[in-house]
């Protein structure tokens, strides 16, 4: 089969609204030249659509037109090595798609354990943060709310009330297995996220050990928050400060 009919197969077999490149068409380096000349026949037919240089995506169609993926799909390359994820995007950008936050930034975060990760996908530019857990494909959700939670005090336009109803709304959407993986990954954390976090499993379920998470912090310690009483009622218990009325 030529390379031309496999890189029309493969494509065929993708999602619409989907980003790919050579490495997922799994095109060999000396295939290069030929699969360089397919996708611009598919370029022209509008079948796929240039995102970069080497970057490519299936169109999706609606009734409003083509849509474009989402920015995680735009990036996706860059968030898998080898098929595996080793990063997620944070920040701002995850806080507008979490409801914590109206604002959009100009450049998205990177979170990855081990590897600087820059990004520049058409006008979308992403720049590196370091994640404090190695991610993968299975976690990578449950940092994103703790990042939240790290982060709290930093997010504009935040809604304390509003912002511990999103957390609290995602923490019980989690398995029992979930919760205890999110205990043991905020034990990595700064203090600030392991207090709220913990503050916020402890009304969700009172059975739940936290022991670990509640002796981790400093009794000296004091993380302040402008959130009211009613909301955290707990807060005292775990070295949170309240600034709400």
């Amino acid at each position: 089969m030529t390379v031309s009919k496999r890189i029309d197969q493969r494509i065929q077999q993708l999602q619409a609204g989907t980003t790919f490149d050579y490495q997922t068409l799994m095109v060999e380096r000396e295939e290069y030249a030929a699969a360089t000349k397919a996708l611009e026949r598919l370029i022209k037919k509008e079948i796929i659509k240039r995102v970069s240089s080497g970057i490519f995506y299936k169109p999706k169609q609606t009734v409003f037109g083509t849509l474009k993926p989402n920015e995680e799909e735009l990036i996706k390359t860059y968030l898998f090595e080898n098929g595996k994820r080793i990063a997620y995007i944070t920040g701002l950008s995850l806080y507008n798609r979490m409801g914590l936050t109206t604002q959009v930034p100009k450049t998205i975060k990177i979170a990855s354990r081990d590897k600087r990760i820059y990004a520049s996908v058409g006008t979308l530019k992403g720049k590196p943060v370091k994640s404090y857990i190695d991610v993968t494909d299975k976690n990578h959700y449950l940092l994103e709310i703790l990042d939240a939670a790290k982060d709290f005090n930093q997010i504009p336009d935040l809604n304390a009330e509003s912002g511990i109803l999103i957390l609290t709304e995602r923490l019980k959407s989690l398995s029992e297995k979930e919760i205890s993986q999110i205990i043991q990954f905020a034990l990595k954390y700064p203090p600030r996220a392991r207090a709220l976090i913990g503050s916020i499993l402890e009304l969700m379920d009172t059975k739940l050990n936290l022991t670990q998470l509640k002796t981790s912090l400093n009794p000296l310690s004091e993380f302040e928050y402008n959130i009211k009483e009613n909301v955290l009622p707990n807060a005292r218990e775990w070295r949170i400060k309240l600034g709400g009325k």
